[in-house]
């Protein structure tokens, strides 16, 4: 049996197929940020929904979520 707090416990994701451990209470704004992405051009998806950037900040990302952080890209022939 182990001690502590449940709530205490990483969260694993997987981000952009790869994946990862963020902390407790960690949220899309704070991924994002943390990926140094930038916020600008970037669209975040969790389990195949759009996440809307109005909501990022309150987001709260949960372990074995898939999601997909994606960046604008320009370009052209």
């Amino acid at each position: 049996m182990t001690t502590g707090s449940a709530a205490s416990a990483p969260v694993e994701v997987t981000v952009n197929g790869e994946p990862r451990r963020l902390p407790e209470g960690a949220t899309v704004a704070w991924l994002v940020d943390d990926m140094g992405a930038g916020r600008r051009g970037v669209a975040v998806a969790i389990d195949a929904e759009v996440v809307l950037r109005s909501s990022w900040e309150t987001t709260l990302l949960r372990s074995g979520a898939r999601i997909e952080v994606l960046r604008a890209v320009q370009g052209g022939c």
